[in-house]
């Protein structure tokens, strides 16, 4: 296997780096076509170019002999997938699509086939064998097939600098598109459990428990002093003997981490998770305590 692999890189001979350096130039779309278990497996590749900022769409390539070819403009790239490269549908688009001027790149088993000898380019999909015991139905053929449009998807990826960001926007009604699109002050929480920097421990631990949001937030003259979390009770139950004598500003947790109220909830979910925290306090471009946010406050975005 390892053998093959090997092989199969050095087969490709630059042509997948001139694949991607042809969609990129294009300012048309790319049109994938294949017939049976190729055209599904083009429908794949096609919505996967097109969720990443690649448009791209499939035409049956019978469709497209009856009517469909108006799809295509002298602008576009067209990706042919025939394993056999012998595939009369397929094969029957390549006089219209050269006279319509489109550039071609032929996904193929056989390179020395009909589609291959024909199209502009040509990236080599050939397996030993299939899956099937009888070396018959599209198998590992087809997981090729569909690895190859993954990887021209991904490198074009790196090569748009295509950022979540983007993913999102072509995804807003999921919930990775909802959790990429979201800004902090659309979902934290307001109802702020304040504590004075004087307040005694009871009335810092009522004030937390009445918020349910697991933190206190300690503010002096309007100005953010620091945080007290459950880690923080825990610790000065620890550490002190005496509890009826300890302040807020005696127990928390000074220069908190904060995080700006326009900023995407995805980029301080990042935070959280890295900082092994699970809350985060919100400000404005003032520096002003606005809010609270809670890493379980991603299940909403669901």
């Amino acid at each position: 296997m390892p053998r093959r692999s090997r092989r199969r890189r050095s087969g490709l001979n630059g042509v997948f780096d001139q694949a991607l350096h042809l969609i990129l130039e294009t300012t048309g779309r790319v049109i994938v076509s294949g017939m049976g278990k190729s055209g599904i497996i083009g429908n794949k590749i096609a919505a996967t170019l097109a969720s990443t900022g690649t448009p791209s769409f499939a035409v049956h390539p019978a469709e497209a002999y009856h009517g469909d070819l108006g799809m295509f403009t002298a602008d576009d790239v067209a990706i042919l997938i025939s394993y056999s490269g012998e595939t009369e549908e397929v094969i029957r688009l390549i006089p219209s699509l050269r006279h319509f001027g489109v550039k071609t790149i032929a996904l193929v088993g056989n390179v020395q086939s009909t589609l291959g000898r024909n199209a502009d380019l040509v990236l080599d999909i050939s397996v030993e064998r299939e899956a099937c015991p009888n070396n018959l139905a599209p198998t590992t053929s087809t997981k090729v097939t569909l690895a190859m449009g993954d990887a021209l998807a991904v490198a074009l990826i790196n090569r748009r600098h295509f950022k979540p960001q983007d993913f999102a926007i072509f995804h807003p009604g999921g919930s990775l598109g909802r959790r990429l699109l979201t800004r902090i002050k659309d979902v934290m929480h307001t109802n702020l459990p304040v504590c004075a920097p004087l307040d005694s421990l009871r009335d810092v631990i009522m004030t937390i428990t009445q918020a349910g949001l697991g933190v206190g937030v300690v503010v002096d003259n309007g100005a953010l002093k620091g945080v007290i979390t459950d880690g923080d009770l825990r610790r000065a139950l620890f550490h002190h003997d005496r509890m009826d004598s300890l302040t807020a500003s005696d127990i928390m947790t000074r220069s908190p981490l904060t995080v700006n109220e326009t900023e995407m909830f995805a980029d301080a979910e990042n935070i959280m998770l890295k900082a092994s925290v699970t809350a985060l306090l919100v400000v404005n471009d003032q520096g002003v305590l606005t809010g609270i946010l809670k890493l379980q406050d991603a299940s909403q975005l669901k």
